[in-house]
């Protein structure tokens, strides 16, 4: 009678294996074609929510569709043609452009600065985190009401405190000189707290090698943020100048909100245009050209920038 021994500790058993077919079988049941089912959800909302409206909008852009009355006709590139000959296009145009750049340099360069100070170690550091970015939590309206009172002209801390210094009061949003920059004000202390976190995530993620060097040779503090830190954080300053250059030009929520649009059509963006000629003007063709021909202004001004960006890097 023979016995089998166990296998010994150079012996060890081989663990059991698939046949070879069923490893064929697994492979046949798994065809490229059956990812389609799992982004099947998504492109079913995706083109019911963002390719057809996009679909209808550029068919009603070349008809004269309006809500005052239920028949359309085509009317071609009419819409367009009036639109580049309509002097209230280019002055809401004008306005879009002069607060987009009153508001994403500072929007930049304060972002940093609050980085940059959080960064270098100051005491309660969470305290200074939630006081930059708490605002960016809050709704456009709750935003809008604050400074609705800030810029009161008789009892708003603003004038309060230009009677203090024995200056005139203003009317922040009555003036037709001063009310965009109030409003730029406003979107500044209100959305830099999403740049301050993209560039402080930056500062926290670069590398400590090259600044603890120029230290130990002797640069400053000043020497060594122009010559080392900023020239790394220069791919993060591009993109948060690409993304707040679109987002001011879509500015729309708190214009409407404080102003719309006024005084004397001074702060009226293109999109409160848009929405004031397609739904109070009843002319939903002519609002959808305008606002196709913005659209395409953002495509242009996106791509140059990231022409720009790419051949900087």
């Amino acid at each position: 009678m023979t016995t089998t021994a166990p296998p010994g500790p150079q012996q060890q058993a081989e663990p059991p294996t698939a046949p070879a077919d069923g490893r064929r079988a697994v492979l046949r049941r798994i065809r490229p074609g059956n990812g389609f089912v799992f982004v099947l959800p998504f492109l079913l909302v995706f083109v019911l929510f963002m390719v057809w409206p996009i679909v209808q909008g550029l068919w009603m852009s070349l008809t004269d569709s309006s809500l005052a009355l239920r028949d359309t006709s085509f009317v071609g590139l009419d819409n367009y043609t009036e639109a580049f000959g309509d002097p209230d296009v280019w002055s809401s145009l004008g306005n879009t452009v002069f607060f987009t750049a009153i508001s994403s340099v500072p929007l930049v360069l304060v972002a940093l600065a609050m980085a940059l100070l959080v960064h270098s170690g100051l005491a309660g550091q969470w305290a200074w985190r939630l006081a930059f970015f708490a605002p960016y939590l809050l709704p456009v309206t709750v935003v809008t009401l604050i400074w609705t009172w800030l810029y009161q002209p008789e009892l708003g801390l603003g004038n309060q405190l230009l009677d203090t210094l024995g200056m005139e009061p203003v009317g922040w949003l009555s003036d037709e000189s001063v009310a965009m920059w109030s409003i730029a004000a406003l979107t500044v202390w209100w959305t830099v707290g999403f740049n301050f976190l993209l560039y402080l995530a930056a500062l926290q993620s670069l590398p400590t090698t090259f600044d603890e060097a120029a230290a130990l040779d002797g640069a400053g503090a000043w020497r060594r943020l122009w010559s080392i830190t900023l020239p790394q954080l220069r791919r993060t300053t591009g993109l948060v100048a690409m993304l707040q250059i679109l987002a001011s030009l879509k500015v729309f929520d708190q214009i409407y909100i404080l102003t719309k649009g006024g005084p004397n059509g001074s702060t009226r963006p293109v999109l409160e245009y848009v929405y004031d000629v397609g739904f109070t003007g009843y002319r939903l063709g002519y609002a959808s050209a305008v606002s196709y021909l913005f659209f395409a202004l953002i495509i242009v001004v996106s791509l140059v920038q990231f022409r720009l960006f790419r051949r900087e890097d």
